[in-house]
């Protein structure tokens, strides 16, 4: 049997949907904290149980015949650590044989403040003797799309990037190479970094949404404190635009950038292009 954790989320969901295309619904296990929200798959045949990261004697129970176990890295950050260290042991004690667990791309040596979670997440996976593999996911370009409307209405994208490449892909892209990880043999011990095949700056991307919207929209690159200003003036809570405002710093350095399509290698197909995903975004506008 083959689990998902977190399938009521957006990622979850989506790595679900593609594994019912090769594997018998049956033989799929979608963890969620409210099963109403996915009543729709157990319908279908998946099996649904209740459980929540912070709950490990619930997350022990739910494992119950688990082979394989998709752990998708919790939203919660800063609270990352503690809830994923919760899963792994659960899973040990109910004899779980593989772990593939979402973490961040090239966690070991990125300058984004949020690495030190999956840092720590990595190390609990190596010292539970559990085999495990590694999905070193890169951004999802839907992180930036999603400031596509605001851009439009005031004629200027911020961030912090500055020139740094932002080799994104879109979310279905992280969710079909995890499903397909779930599906392989002799996965155990391998650390796959993925990423979108082309990388891109914000200048670039707010060059296509000028191109494709036929408005003009610039790019203005601001300090850390500043934009993360703009984004608490925008609404955002403030540990998210602390998050956001230091991912893009990180950008500036390299750490959203890879050039080695692991993920397109694994997918089978090209990763969706920045156009795509921005022509996409406007249609839905």
């Amino acid at each position: 049997m083959i689990a998902v954790t977190g399938v009521s989320g957006l990622l979850g969901r989506l790595v679900v949907e593609d594994l019912l295309q090769s594997v018998e619904a049956k033989n799929l296990l979608a963890i969620v904290r409210s099963p109403s929200k996915v009543s729709d798959l157990a319908e279908r045949g998946v099996q649904v149980r209740a459980s929540d990261y912070n709950d490990q004697a619930a997350m022990q129970q739910a494992l119950a015949g688990v082979e394989k176990l998709l752990l998708i890295s919790s939203s919660e950050v800063g609270q990352r650590a503690v809830q994923h260290r919760n899963v792994i042991e659960a899973a040990k004690a109910a004899g779980v044989k593989l772990i593939a667990y979402t973490s961040l791309l090239h966690a070991d040596s990125s300058p984004l403040g949020l690495a030190g979670e999956h840092v720590a997440t990595e190390k609990m996976l190596k010292d539970s003797g559990i085999p495990f593999v590694l999905l070193r996911n890169g951004w999802y370009t839907e992180n930036y799309i999603a400031s596509v409307p605001p851009a439009l209405q005031h004629g200027v994208f911020i961030g912090s990037a500055g020139e740094g490449k932002i080799a994104s892909a879109s979310r279905a892209d992280y969710a079909a190479a995890a499903a397909k990880v779930m599906t392989l043999d002799n996965q155990a011990g391998k650390v796959y970094e993925l990423a979108g095949d082309r990388g891109w700056t914000l200048a670039e991307l707010a060059a296509e949404v000028s191109k494709q919207s036929g408005k003009t929209v610039a790019y203005q690159n601001l300090a850390e404190a500043d934009f993360t200003a703009a984004l608490l003036g925008a609404g955002l809570p403030g540990g998210l635009a602390a998050m956001l405002a230091n991912s893009d710093i990180g950008a500036s350095k390299g750490g959203l950038f890879d050039d080695g399509r692991q993920l397109s290698q694994l997918i089978g197909r090209p990763t969706t292009t920045l156009e795509e995903s921005v022509r996409a975004a406007l249609s839905a506008l």
